[in-house]
């Protein structure tokens, strides 16, 4: 589970938008240095060049060269033109297509990617800058470094489906994987740490679960979960894995569930009752305490699934106050979506005042659901026509401010609720802030958005508000930190290759997209012409050709003229 600073309400002074770093003066005043010594290197790289060029002017024959290639441009026929105009708008099309699929696939141009990989450093693009010496100089960068990493880290889903009894019920249905192999190997890791112990060598049954959660193959790990129980009928985790993988129902879920509480309970009890000497039995309470929490919590999201509501609650309440300290697990948003569906709107916000505070972490369910309890109480009569003309309530800007504080901490929720995007089963571990985050969210709380009379309708009138206020996002935040820039690469690990993964702020498209577009574009149209006009093309293409040859004349005629007319004599017959 990821510690993130995410949901920190942005302080007054960003240190991501300080211009004044210190060091950044030095490195300005280097570069600019730099700059301004790059035309006198021009100047004289140039003037190399024309010496070269008047030194090499026998040995290459440079007039009997251009007569030559004047002589053989007036030979070409259309046909030439044709073929050359349709081979270049050919190649530039298929480069198009190339750049604009690498584009999609990875957000950046492959011809910019090269370059500044490969060709800038053989061209000594980059800065080699000594470091800054001193902790102090580098004070902001390192806070920003830390916030950046922490926004990035992925949480596990509250609300994760099981896998036998959805994911894969739905691959079943329609051939498609809902889970990448990133998302499951979080899961495996997250198994490992939750379930397993240093202790477990001295028990053979948890040796098998041991190697259980390290196998890939399901068959292979459900064939180790019965394994585990024939050398112990009591080992939790193999129910634990029997439940999330072979069950193929809730109700058969629930059972298994049901039997690893049963043996979970015995084992903590006896953990308890057992002094902890050293770090290894404090390792096994801790395992053992894990394996209790996160079967109790799956038992009630069984209850939740299969209509049992005020059950679900009520196990959710008892654990939290069970085991207060674990709130890392946010068994608050299981809390307060089940409350939701039992539209007990009270005790919604009563669980808001406790987990919606400036010192916690936010997520995407803590933000819209405070939206929503405040678009409730003014959405069945709201009407943007009606706003416009007397302007709007207190109660209803608290209610467009609340939806504007919850897009700025995640954009792609609203395209969800809206029904703008189609929904996907969401993964097993989400990105605060991501798309990953808006698709679990929005699975489970759009009917609860659609209950409400006009919800949906004030969101879809206010939401595109938020980004007139924060038109730089990713520099500067409003009421949260700077968006962070690696939700993208993220979510793209995280959601199926089926799903068109939301990208916020849209990148613009990279220069060499536009440019090879133009260029297909500009050689199809002269294919076209020249085929359409021959004669008229080639008299152009000769005059263009000229013009291009038109400076080297001009240089030999310059040559010729403050040359003595023997030595011009003596050089042409050479």
């Amino acid at each position: 589970m990821a510690a993130s600073g995410s949901g920190e309400a942005a302080p007054a002074a960003q240190p991501q938008g300080s211009p004044c770093a210190p060091g950044r003066w030095e490195r300005l005043r280097r570069r600019g240095a730099g700059l301004a010594a790059v035309p006198w290197a021009r100047a004289l790289g140039l003037l190399a060049a024309l010496g070269l060029l008047y030194w090499l002017r026998v040995p290459l024959r440079l007039r009997d060269n251009l007569a030559a290639v004047t002589v053989f441009l007036s030979t070409l026929t259309p046909k030439f033109y044709v073929a050359l105009t349709g081979t270049s708008s050919l190649i530039s099309g298929l480069i198009f297509i190339f750049e604009w699929w690498y584009f999609q696939k990875y957000g950046t141009s492959f011809i910019e990617q090269v370059s500044v990989s490969h060709l800038r450093p053989l061209i000594g693009g980059v800065e080699n800058s000594p470091p800054v010496q001193g902790f102090s100089a580098s004070n902001g960068e390192n806070e920003t470094n830390r916030q950046s990493l922490s926004e990035c880290k992925v949480w596990r889903n509250p609300l994760n489906l099981f896998r036998g009894a959805e994911y894969s019920r739905y691959m079943w249905v329609t051939g498609k994987e809902p889970l990448t192999y990133y998302d499951m190997n979080l899961s495996a890791q997250d198994h490992q740490t939750f379930f397993t112990c240093d202790t477990d060598s001295f028990r053979p049954s948890d040796t098998v679960m041991q190697k259980a959660w390290r196998e890939r193959n399901p068959q292979a790990r459900i064939k180790a979960a019965y394994q585990a129980l024939e050398l112990n009928n009591d080992c939790a985790t193999a129910y634990v894995l029997l439940a999330e993988e072979e069950a193929t129902t809730i109700i058969d879920a629930e059972k298994y569930f049901k039997q690893a509480l049963k043996a979970g309970e015995v084992v903590y009890r006896k953990s308890q009752h057992c002094h902890p000497q050293n770090s290894q039995h404090e390792a096994q309470i801790r395992r053992d305490t894990n394996v209790l929490v996160y079967v109790k919590r799956r038992l009630a999201m069984c209850a939740r699934k299969l209509g049992r509501i005020k059950e679900a609650v009520k196990m959710m309440r008892d654990l939290m106050k069970e085991f207060p300290l674990l709130s890392m697990l946010n068994i608050h948003e299981n809390l307060l979506e089940a409350l939701l569906e039992l539209q007990a709107y009270a005790d919604v916000q009563a669980v808001l005042a406790k987990y919606d505070d400036i010192s916690l972490p936010k997520s995407a369910a803590i933000c819209y659901t405070a939206a929503l309890l405040k678009a409730r109480a003014v959405s069945d009569r709201f009407s943007p026509e009606t706003a416009s003309r007397r302007g709007l309530s207190t109660a209803e800007i608290n209610a467009v401010e609340a939806i504007h504080r919850a897009v700025e901490f995640n954009p792609h929720v609203p395209k969800y609720l809206l029904e703008m995007k189609s929904l996907i089963l969401p993964p097993e571990h989400i990105l605060k802030r991501g798309d990953s985050e808006a698709v679990a969210y929005a699975f489970f709380h759009l009917q609860h958005w659609k209950r409400i009379e006009g919800a949906l309708n004030l969101l879809h009138c206010t939401w595109e508000g938020t980004f007139r206020m924060i038109p730089y996002p990713l520099e500067k935040g409003h009421l949260f930190y700077p968006y962070p820039s690696c939700t993208e690469t993220a979510d793209r690990e995280l959601l199926p290759t089926f799903h068109d993964v939301s990208v916020y702020p849209q990148k613009e498209l990279p220069f060499f997209i536009h440019f090879t577009a133009g260029l297909c574009s500009f050689s199809a149209m002269l294919a076209v012409l020249t085929h359409q006009f021959p004669e008229l093309m080639v008299i152009f293409a000769k005059a263009f050709f000229g013009m291009l040859l038109s400076p080297f004349s001009f240089i030999m005629e310059k040559i010729k003229r403050f040359m003595p007319s023997s030595l011009w004599h003596q050089l042409t017959q050479i």
